[in-house]
Parts: C-alpha cells; sequence; structure tokens
C-alpha cells in the first residue's frame, strides 16, 4: 500500500511512522522545573546523531496548540537535561513516569526513582538507570508542531559491571535496555541478538568473481 504523508494520509503519519520505525531506544529524560524539582518523562523519538562533538536528538511534540511540554520547556530554559537509558528493570518505573501528573508534582518519588547528583550540570540522574548522558543543549528547531531537540553529551555514565576498561569496551548485551514498538504498550527487549560482520570490499569482489 501506499500513503501520502503529505497529504491525504497525513493524519495517521503518527500511527504509521511509529508501527514501522522500531525499536526505537527509550530517553528517559530528568530536568529542572521552574520550582527545582525534577521532571522526569520517557521519549522515544530519540538518538544518537553525532560523535564528534557527542549529539543527541529528542522529538519533543507541542502539548497542545502552541503549548510546550514540560521537559521541553525545562531544557529550553535551562540549557541542559540528562537522558537516562531504560533496561528492563526500569521499565515499570519508566511507564509510571509516563503518567501526566500535575505541574509541580515529581515523577520520580512516585515512580520509586532516586536522584542521584550529576557531574557537570546541574540536572540529577536517575541512579537507577544502567546508562546516563549529561547533555547541555545545543539547538531547538521547531518542523510544524515538533520541536527537534539538538544536546551535546559532556559526561557519560555507565554501570561499572557493565565497562571493560582495559579494552574500553561497553558489555552492550548485559546492558538488558529495552525499546519502544507499535502503539498501545508494546516494547522490546534487546537481549536477542546476532552477529553479522561488515564485509570488506576486496572480500565482497573476489566472492563476486
Amino acid at each position: 500500500m501506499q500513503f501520502d504523508l503529505t497529504g491525504a494520509d497525513s493524519a495517521n503519519a503518527y500511527r504509521l511512522l511509529t508501527s514501522t520505525v522500531v525499536p526505537r531506544p527509550i530517553a528517559l529524560v530528568t530536568s529542572i522545573d521552574t520550582n527545582g524539582s525534577i521532571n522526569a518523562a520517557p521519549f522515544s523519538f530519540f538518538n544518537m546523531v553525532g560523535s564528534s562533538p557527542p549529539v543527541i536528538t529528542l522529538g519533543v511534540a507541542n502539548r497542545g496548540q502552541g503549548v510546550a511540554k514540560e521537559t521541553r520547556a525545562n531544557i529550553e530554559r535551562e540549557g541542559e537535561f540528562v537522558v537516562n537509558l531504560v533496561d528492563e528493570a526500569l521499565a515499570e518505573a519508566m511507564n509510571i513516569c509516563a503518567i501526566d501528573f500535575p505541574d509541580g508534582v515529581s515523577e520520580l518519588p512516585q515512580a520509586g526513582l532516586t536522584a542521584s547528583a550529576s557531574i557537570t550540570i546541574r540536572t540529577p540522574r536517575i541512579a537507577e538507570a544502567p546508562v546516563s548522558l549529561e547533555c547541555r543543549l545545543h539547538s531547538i528547531v521547531p518542523i510544524g508542531d515538533n520541536r527537534i531537540v539538538l544536546a551535546e553529551v559532556v559526561h557519560l555514565h555507565i554501570r561499572d559491571e557493565f565497562v571493560d576498561l582495559e579494552r574500553m569496551h561497553v558489555r552492550t548485551e548485559n546492558l538488558k535496555l529495552i525499546g519502544r514498538m507499535h502503539g498501545g504498550g508494546w516494547y522490546a527487549r534487546t537481549t536477542d541478538l546476532f552477529d553479522m560482520p561488515r564485509i570488506p570490499y576486496n572480500d565482497w569482489l573476489s566472492g563476486q568473481q
């Protein structure tokens, strides 16, 4: 089937794309509100888009017509935030953080999570997260109702047991991170892996002869 996402089918773009662009990594973002409370909210429009410098992106839609979501307003005002990655053990707490609590209510205590001091920024990370990325805002790009947040990762926390310092190797398969799938409450585990090494061009060429 064909869908014109710039025309008649545009209203279905969210449903179609979120059901096909999967799995998506989940950023459980901590930010600081105007009262100094810690806001925590999950986003699956998230990924790494550069390494020199290290840059991540978040896609944050408006809450309503012209009304910024709390996370985006906090990031824009403070110029910083933390991306906490979500493993299987953190999944239920992440889901609680997605609840639309009243303004001024911090999601962390509601979800049984603990704030831990960051190293280079004021915004705390989540102690229970296996990986946390301290981020400084680079820019926010408006595209329609979307706000594309670009930020530089200035400090990285990884739980000790997941890092081999001698080889500077992360034991990614042990992180047990989860990814966002299609609508409703569907998620994916990242423990069912397979290895497919890249093929050098000369090796590929010799196999064609």
